[in-house]
């Protein structure tokens, strides 16, 4: 398994990596009080953590749904909250003409997983020598995954972190198939699961989804072995700017990861035996 450092946090180590933040750069404020709390409640727990928000929301059910504060305002919020606050930072990227400006903030540039077979993207980002986290898309075969890596590869980066967030179940569906984490280890990169968007149920004007799966759903995927966790949380979900029915509330972070500790610690001590 290939082992990298992430800004002061290390991808594909003994500990599990941590990606969480809220979906969308709501405000400076809302901003600093996530990331605060999550780099203390991480540290608490010795586990390597990254700051996630994303500065522009691309894929929208609605035209009237929000999309971001501006990306110029965004990104100098996810700066600041990298400067006050000591974080490596990740964001997503849509277009290749954006890829530059975030790649001044970011430490680890988001592939959509609806953009992972988008070659220029892929490519772009790679070159800017940031880490490339790449959702495996909803349509994807995990095997298939090793082509977006190898593009990144391919480019001179072998900082390559695969993610995967659910696969497409009929309509309005998705279901986790935990076979695909396993697949995925198998190409050689430290592989994250996320717990909120894998929750989804995309359709009509506003995506929906189930929080409450949130919890065993990510037992059953730290007890693969995987390496890491993607996850967004909010103070107050319910009134979130985006993905309302999916992010964790702030305030069972910590439970979510002490969970998620001692399922790893118990996978551990089964294969040490």
């Amino acid at each position: 398994m290939r082992t990298f450092a992430i800004g002061n946090a290390v991808a594909g180590g003994e500990r599990l990596l941590v990606l969480s933040g809220p979906c969308v750069v709501e405000s400076e404020a809302m901003c600093l009080t996530v990331a605060e709390r999550m780099r203390d409640l991480c540290a608490a727990r010795a586990l390597p953590f990254v700051f996630k928000a994303s500065y522009r929301k691309a894929n929208r059910s609605s035209g009237a749904s929000f999309a971001g504060l501006g990306m110029d305002e965004a990104l100098a919020v996810l700066a600041k909250v990298k400067r006050e606050l000591g974080v490596p930072v990740v964001t997503d990227v849509h277009e290749e003409g954006e890829v530059a400006a975030a790649a001044e903030v970011a430490d680890v540039l988001q592939i959509p997983a609806f953009l992972c077979r988008q070659t220029g993207l892929l490519v772009t980002a790679a070159r800017t020598g940031r880490a490339v986290n790449v959702k495996k898309g909803q349509f994807l075969a995990p095997a298939d995954m090793r082509n977006a890596a190898e593009k990144i590869t391919g480019a001179g980066n072998d900082r390559v972190l695969l993610t995967e967030r659910g696969t497409t179940f009929g309509y309005g569906d998705l279901v986790v198939d935990m076979r695909g984490l396993v697949v995925m280890r198998e190409l050689g990169w430290p592989v994250l699961y996320d717990a909120t968007h894998s929750l989804q149920r995309p359709g009509g004007t506003t995506t929906g989804g189930d929080r409450r799966f949130a919890h065993p759903l990510m037992r059953a995927a730290v007890a693969t072995g995987l390496d890491g966790l993607f996850f967004e949380t909010h103070p107050d979900p319910e009134h979130a700017l985006s993905d309302a029915a999916t992010q964790l509330p702030l305030d069972r972070a910590a439970a979510f990861l002490d969970e998620a500790c001692r399922v790893r610690d118990a996978v551990a001590e089964v294969t040490r035996g």
